[in-house]
């Protein structure tokens, strides 16, 4: 028995749409394998720290700054994102453009598409069989097209997109001064470190040394046990407070190369200033540090291009509630042999309107609208956070300039008393008890006074961030080497600390 072509047909279509849903059901989660993990973790290693500048000498503080902008990955995630809306910004350019269109198609079937006709009015057929279609036709056309919503829309979101672009820029300007404090802060933690784990390590193995000597002379009972163990009580509590030092310290550097980017088994040394104990001053009334704020702050500019794409989003809305008017005209093509004429040009128009649109608007216009109270709400709470950041930043520093003078005095004083207990003890007229105790003082000192002094470093890049002012000058393009870049940001420092009389034209 033959089987008609038609049902072999749609068995075979059967067949193939079941085997494909079959195989869509067959899909599970497949966990990444073994050496697929092993290769992404090398590629990692590999990557983290590559296409770096070598380190070759001594990092001063701009290098530490330089090398932090160059290759901190948080802010290169930030400048990632700011070229990212720069991108969508261009391609929503050619979303205003007209659609210009090509299409091409093949159809064909086994018999003559041929009908007859029967009349209406009789009811006999009026028509033999005949065909007006070829059984296998080729068509193709190309069609520009324009329609007027689409345009209007495209032009709001692009303007939309080029605001979110700005606001990345803001968003990495806000890192970058971050960044710049953290580099700070860390980089005087580390120059302290450099300048006395040294010292600590060999006081500690003096206190150990006096320690076991102790013990010696309390075993063979040359001594007061009870003055032998409280000579061992006080050395105890010196190494404790050895260890409590060095625990601040020790880590400083490795935070400062992870700033850097600098892989935590490279090893690096710094450039060590002399300890300074005088602090500089900010030459800027309140008033004008004040207003630098409310002018250059990334968050503020940041939720005001929020605040501004915002209101475009109304005018999205209203768009999208008006009529639509399409245009068009293309060339056409189709190889159909009864055709009297097989290509040909069209134009013409369409408009549209979808009236349920106007009926939403009022809601979309009411939530852009509860949208833009609560950005004007959160620009306010911003205000006044800035406004009490710019007090409390330039209170900190003046406080800690003060806490640095006072640090630097209690330094003076103890390494005097220092000399003098050196002087004694080789004298024979001081104990090594006492010697021990006045050094570990005068460690304590240094280290207190270098503390200090990094936090006043800190506060001192916390105050210009909090009047939103840039920490690289507008000449900077993230091309430059470490040298060209830390040259640039030392000559923005050094003109930083100038008294000037004008905060809001010089914080850029």
């Amino acid at each position: 028995m033959t089987i008609p072509l038609f049902p072999r047909l749609h068995r075979t279509a059967l067949a193939a749409s079941l085997a494909f849903l079959g195989g869509c059901a067959s899909v599970t989660p497949v966990p990444l394998a073994d050496a697929e993990l092993q290769t992404a973790v090398k590629s990692s290693v590999d990557r983290v720290a590559s296409k770096q500048e070598p380190i070759t000498a001594s990092i001063s503080l701009y290098e530490a700054m330089a090398r932090a902008l160059k290759y901190n990955l948080d802010y290169r995630v930030e400048l990632m994102s700011q070229a990212l809306r720069l991108s969508e910004f261009e391609l929503t350019r050619y979303d205003m453009l007209p659609q210009l269109v090509a299409n091409a198609g093949y159809n064909s079937r086994n018999k003559e598409a041929g009908s007859s006709s029967r009349s209406l009015i009789s009811g006999r057929e009026s028509l033999e069989p005949s065909t007006s279609t070829e059984k296998s036709i080729f068509n193709s056309d190309l069609t520009l097209s324009w329609d007027i919503l689409d345009f209007g829309l495209s032009y709001v979101r692009a303007q939309q997109k080029a605001d979110e672009a700005l606001g990345a820029m803001e968003q990495r300007r806000k890192i970058a001064n971050r960044i710049v404090e953290d580099v700070r802060t860390a980089y005087w933690r580390a120059v302290s470190a450099e300048r006395l784990l040294g010292k600590m390590q060999e006081l500690e193995t003096t206190v150990q040394v006096a320690l076991e000597e102790s013990r010696q002379l309390e075993r063979r009972g040359t001594t007061s046990p009870l003055a032998a163990l409280t000579f061992q009580r006080e050395l105890i509590q010196i190494r404790a407070e050895l260890q409590r030092l060095q625990r601040d310290l020790v880590v400083s550097k490795r935070q400062l190369g992870a700033l850097m980017n600098v892989p935590p088994d490279q090893e690096f040394s710094l450039v060590l200033p002399a300890r300074q104990s005088t602090a500089q001053s900010l030459d800027m009334e309140p008033g004008d540090m004040l207003t630098s704020a409310l002018y250059y702050r990334p968050e503020l500019r940041e939720v005001r291009y929020r605040a501004r794409i915002n209101r475009r989003e109304l005018d999205a809305a209203l768009l999208k509630a008006m009529p639509n008017l399409r245009l068009f005209a293309g060339l056409n093509y189709d190889s159909n042999a009864y055709l009297y004429k097989q290509d040909w040009v069209g134009v013409g128009t369409r408009a549209s309107w979808n009236l349920i649109s106007a009926f939403r608007y009022p809601l979309a216009k009411k939530a852009v609208e509860n949208q833009q109270a609560l950005l004007d709400q959160r620009e306010l709470a911003l205000t006044m956070a800035v406004m009490t950041e710019v007090y409390v930043s330039r209170t900190r520093f003046n406080h800690l300039g003060a806490e640095l003078q006072t640090a630097g005095e209690r330094l003076d004083v103890q390494s005097r008393i220092l000399e003098k207990i050196r002087a004694g003890s080789q004298a024979g007229s001081v104990s090594k008890q006492t010697l021990i105790r006045e050094e570990m003082n005068t460690l304590a000192e240094e280290v207190r006074h270098d503390i200090v002094f990094a936090d006043l470093q800190n506060a001192r890049a916390n105050t210009y961030a909090a009047m939103g002012m840039d920490t690289f000058g507008p000449d900077v393009t993230g091309a430059e080497s470490v040298s060209a870049l830390a040259s640039s940001l030392e000559q923005l420092w050094t003109r930083r600390d100038q008294p000037r009389s004008d905060a809001t034209g010089s914080a850029r």
